[in-house]
């Protein structure tokens, strides 16, 4: 491996038109990752050029997979910036350059960093939460199966880190399908035994341009899940939980008055 690499960034913000490329030269070093690297330039903000710039605006959190928010695309592909090392990139690439900008579905603040608040908007939409009457304790609550166990905690990972957003060819501007990761969180609410209760509502959201007709089974979103959540199964049992539902509200009663 060389003993340099290319940090190849795509930089810009809203107010100054177009994006572009800056090129920093770094040092190989053992188990550095992407976020060692923009901390290294935002240290020593000097260009491939030589020039002194600005440093690198992004977004970091936890370190350590658990909190999405420096999600980004290297070498094109949507992935946390805190677990994408130097090294195994360059390999996996062959080449000393690696590429990163910012994910593309996404609102642009400024160079690397996007506004996701898009993402927990459709969990208000959804109603991605459980709703309890009050804080006294009522003792243990109902009794869930390890098969339900086992698939309400894959989906309860979810970062909101936005990767299967920008994977999904079908979230796009001329879209208003909502995502795999809204869908996904219905998929958990709705199986917990508390969080049932409000199935219908959730189903109902479901059914409109937002929901589940906008998927196009393109099954990006699996591929690129840095939690590997099964989405696709997310998706296709919300399907069919749309369609009974739609089915109920066909031949449900009118109330009376």
């Amino acid at each position: 491996m060389s003993q340099t690499y290319i940090l190849k960034v795509l930089r810009g913000h809203p107010g100054e038109g177009q994006q572009y490329f800056e090129e920093f030269e770094l040092e190989c070093k053992p188990f550095s990752n992407i976020v060692s690297a923009l901390l290294e330039i935002q240290r020593y903000p000097i260009n491939r050029e030589g020039k002194q710039t600005e440093p690198v605006v992004f977004e970091i959190g936890c370190l350590e997979e658990v909190c999405g928010s420096c999600s980004m695309l290297i070498n094109g592909v949507p992935r946390q910036a805190c677990t994408a090392l130097i090294d195994s990139l360059i390999k996996e690439s062959g080449s000393s350059t690696i590429t990163v900008a910012p994910l593309s579905k996404f609102p642009l603040i400024r160079d690397l960093m996007c506004d996701r608040s898009k993402m927990f908007e459709n969990l208000k939409k959804v109603h991605a939460w459980i709703e309890v009457d009050d804080s006294r304790d009522t003792g243990p609550g109902p009794k869930i199966t390890p098969q339900q166990q086992e698939v309400m905690y894959q989906l309860s990972t979810c970062m909101t880190c936005g990767c299967c957003q920008e994977a999904c060819p079908q979230v796009n501007t001329h879209s208003k399908f909502m995502g795999p990761s809204a869908i996904g969180q219905v998929r958990l609410f709705d199986t917990h035994p508390i969080g049932k209760f409000q199935k219908p509502e959730r189903l109902r959201v479901m059914m409109g341009d937002e929901g589940i007709s906008g998927c196009g089974n393109a099954q990006n979103c699996v591929r690129v899940c840095p939690k590997n959540i099964p989405l696709t199964d997310a998706i296709a049992a919300v399907g069919r939980d749309v369609t009974l539902q739609a089915i109920k509200d066909l031949f449900s009663l009118p109330e009376r008055e």
